[in-house]
């Protein structure tokens, strides 16, 4: 009898902690992590590298068809076959990530390689679309939010220990920015699976939020 494969979906807006606690809860676990948000902004890298405008549809859907991205056990993002992982971080990206990552075709060409993934394994998926789009049928779905004031602390602490130079007031007026691009988008906005968990981290340390979502899974499947 084949194993069954689990999936685990963690959706939620700009720095709410999804990526960190998701790499935390698939190496608890020993499951797949699939940072999805790592690969829109690999994208979205691809774009800019080619001087193309990120809310352009006609650039954006030119290039997708040429563009392959692919992740590692060990979280390393591959464009075409390149690590981008780093670059992926920059500041120029972040900041145009939401308008890469808006239009039909490049997340219909994302989220198929995302399902791929999830076919012959077992996943922690992180994203916007995870619940609602990517995994329909995961095994357990949580939305995590966090109050915009401790997300841009938590970016700006992330920045400070990557000699990243940043403005704490700029990180947070860039968050809310995303936030509304993210949930006004007419593909695949960002919104809460019906059947999804809210969990509110604004006060959570990580361990806090791995341990919690462990838990919330384990309930679910009845291990």
């Amino acid at each position: 009898m084949k194993k069954k494969n689990y999936a685990i979906a963690i959706d939620g807006p700009a720095a709410s902690g999804k990526s960190t606690a998701a790499k935390g809860v698939a190496k608890k676990l020993s499951f797949l992590y699939v940072d999805t948000g790592a690969m829109y902004r690999a994208f979205t890298l691809f774009m800019l590298e080619r001087n193309k405008d990120p809310q352009s549809v006609k650039d954006a859907e030119e290039l997708i068809k040429d563009c392959f991205i692919k992740e590692d056990k060990d979280g390393r993002v591959y464009l075409n076959g390149v690590d981008v992982t780093e670059e992926c971080r920059s500041d120029i990206v972040t900041k145009n990530v939401s308008y890469a990552c808006a239009h039909l075709k490049v997340r219909e060409h994302l989220v198929k390689l995302q399902q791929e993934m999830a076919k012959d394994n077992s996943v922690v998926m992180d994203g916007r679309d995870i619940g609602t789009v990517v995994l329909k049928d995961a095994d357990l779905k949580v939305y995590q939010v966090a109050s915009s004031d401790a997300r841009a602390l938590r970016r700006y602490k992330e920045n400070m220990q990557k000699g990243i130079a940043c403005s704490l007031e700029e990180i947070k007026k860039d968050i809310e920015r995303r936030d509304y691009i993210d949930s006004h988008r007419e593909n695949s906005p960002l919104r809460m699976a019906s059947d999804a968990i809210l969990l509110d981290t604004s006060d959570m340390t990580i361990e806090e939020e791995i341990e919690a979502i462990i838990s919330l899974f384990y309930e679910k499947v009845g291990l």
